[in-house]
């Protein structure tokens, strides 16, 4: 019987490293009939005007378009194009459902004036924040502007490299939220320590992540399979990379909020299911969200780092994602990731 995701204890353990199987192998393994029963089905169907036209210029990469690196000195690692926005945007709903709603787990005044949203990506958390807080002023930041230009009047999106120095003032933020940097921080340290300097006294810094390795307890997830293997490259191409993905299994990030300086660190940790396997509703919903926020965009999710970093070629790289995908749709498989939220108050 499988065992229910859900919350847990922070701090579980992460597998250790282990060979990585080569991209060869993909291509030698046949790909059983998808007629399989066990296989669900997954309809995956479905700027700010300031900015000057060369913020514009994306580079592409297999006919994906990313970040270029012409203006800041970032290297971010998903595609900023529509499907990747869109997949983006399905697991910010995932989470919303994890949080029944909630967009934050610090515990905020309802007087907060001035927000900070870090990697604000295609922008729906900053939109649903602003409208949460119509008082407030939220600046939504981003290495690309992939933002729509229809917002609440009190929220406004800024070109910003948070790995650069900040250039906000010293002070300043009630609250300032990061989500989803995983594999695009080198020095996590640094990174809170110029939130740390950004934030008001009394106000909050809050971080949420998730692991890039999935896991499962009952051993529906096989080792060397394609869900097992995931991991294992994106740990892998994390060191070769100098930006780690595993921020959840290494706690890296709780770290960084201790040597910042922050007080009354919280730390809170989900097991998200993956598919719809967990008899709970809520937990079937959350899963199926999580499964279609992956399967809608398989390829932006691993394009980069695979081919990049890792050397693979595309048809290695698609070989591996048609494996990959009808893994990802077997309800025989129990698998979660997990994802870790630490907040942190600056005290003076």
């Amino acid at each position: 019987m499988a065992t229910e995701p859900g919350s847990s204890q922070a701090g579980a353990s992460a597998p250790g490293p282990t060979h990585i199987l080569p991209a060869e192998h993909w291509a030698q393994q046949a790909l059983e009939d998808d007629a399989d029963s066990s296989l669900g089905d997954l309809d995956t169907g479905s700027s700010t005007a300031s900015l000057s036209a060369s913020i514009l210029e994306y580079r592409t990469l297999h006919g994906r378009t990313f970040h270029s690196d012409r203006h800041t000195n970032a290297e971010y690692w998903t595609p900023n194009d529509q499907t990747a926005i869109e997949a983006s945007d399905i697991i910010h709903h995932c989470i919303t459902l994890i949080h029944e709603g909630k967009l934050f787990r610090a515990p905020l005044d309802h007087d907060i004036q001035n927000v900070l949203d870090v990697g604000t990506g295609s922008g729906l958390w900053a939109i649903d924040f602003a409208d949460q807080f119509p008082k407030a002023t939220v600046i939504g930041t981003d290495i690309s502007p992939t933002q729509p230009t229809w917002v609440p009047p009190n929220l406004k999106f800024e070109i910003e490299d948070a790995t650069m120095d900040w250039t906000f003032p010293e002070n300043h933020f009630d609250y300032i939220h990061l989500r989803y940097l995983f594999g695009s921080i080198a020095d996590w340290p640094r990174l809170l320590g110029q939130a740390y300097r950004a934030c008001k006294p009394s106000g909050y810094v809050e971080s949420y992540e998730a692991s890039c390795v999935f896991r499962s307890e009952d051993g529906t997830l096989i080792p060397g399979s394609p869900l097992d293997e995931w991991g294992k490259v994106f740990v892998e191409a994390g060191r070769k990379f100098g930006r780690p993905f595993d921020v959840v299994g290494d706690g890296l990030v709780q770290e960084a909020f201790k040597e910042a300086g922050f007080a009354n660190i919280v730390e809170w940790e989900f097991k998200c299911p993956i598919g719809s396997w967990p008899a709970e509703k809520k937990l079937k919903d959350i899963g199926l969200y999580a499964q279609l926020g992956l399967d809608k965009d398989l390829e932006g999710w691993i394009l980069f780092v695979w081919a990049q970093v890792m050397g693979w070629s595309k048809q290695e790289i698609e070989v591996y994602i048609a494996h990959l995908r009808r893994q990802l749709r077997d309800t025989k498989v129990h698998s979660y990731i997990l994802m870790r939220c630490v907040h942190g108050q600056k005290v003076v």
